[in-house]
């Protein structure tokens, strides 16, 4: 298994100071788990992003603080700045290779649904991840899924159908729902859900005509005499 190799430094400060580090490129971050105790420390931003984008939430990363022993992790979450789209911080988990760990593993769907294609309907998958148990060896960056079986409006794929793989034991119940295609709406479900739009509309603009009203009849009034 190849395994990525990330390179962190040990943070002393924390808090608002940390803005710094961010305005000069650096994500703060933490790192936790096996074989160690929770350090503050930083990565660099494009190297943290390159990382991610090969490994995901479940694939093992080497994560090299201040060029001593490596520690293996999974990257446990990320926070991004709402505005810029930025990560500005970082988890790291750090396991025991020798263990089973449960992770998440994102589902990525592939192929194409009959039920879509010939019968009009629309795709809806339900979930886009499952927890897996496994040795970190094991773990994947994802799992396909062949949605060609969903022929009709009936069939649904479920955990049980997701393909066997050697050493991973799928955590999730087997009958979770993980995608089905919907039929199209009939012309008297789209004429109701019109009407409910419609209604819709209409009460928020009563209920603002009300408002506006109560709020003019309220300036008119003379002020309380003392």
């Amino acid at each position: 298994m190849s395994v990525l190799t990330l390179e962190a430094k040990i943070r002393t400060i924390s808090g608002r100071k940390t803005n710094s580090l961010r305005s000069e490129g650096v994500v703060p971050a933490i790192v936790y788990g096996v074989g160690t105790e929770p350090q503050k420390i930083t990565v660099d931003r494009n190297q943290f992003v390159k990382t991610y984008k090969e490994a995901g939430e479940s694939s093992v990363v080497e994560l090299v603080i201040d060029g001593k022993t490596a520690l293996h992790v999974l990257i446990q979450d990320l926070q991004l700045d709402p505005l810029r789209d930025e990560v500005i911080h970082a988890d790291f988990r750090s396991i025991d290779m020798n263990k089973l760990i449960d992770a998440v593993v994102q589902l990525t769907y592939v192929g194409e649904a009959l039920a879509v294609k010939a019968l009009g309907g629309t795709f809806a998958p339900a979930r886009d991840e499952v927890t897996v148990r496994c040795l970190p060896s094991k773990l994947v960056r994802n799992i396909e899924v062949d949605i060609s079986v969903l022929k009709t409006f009936e069939d649904a794929i479920r955990v049980s159908d997701l393909p066997v793989m050697e050493g991973i034991i799928f955590v999730d119940d087997p009958q979770l729902t993980l995608a089905m295609v919907s039929a199209p709406r009939s012309e008297a479900e789209m004429d109701d859900l019109n009407k409910t739009v419609q209604m819709d509309v209409t009460a928020v603009a009563v209920d603002k005509k009300v408002k506006e009203d109560a709020a003019a009849t309220a300036e008119k009034k003379p002020a309380a005499k003392k």
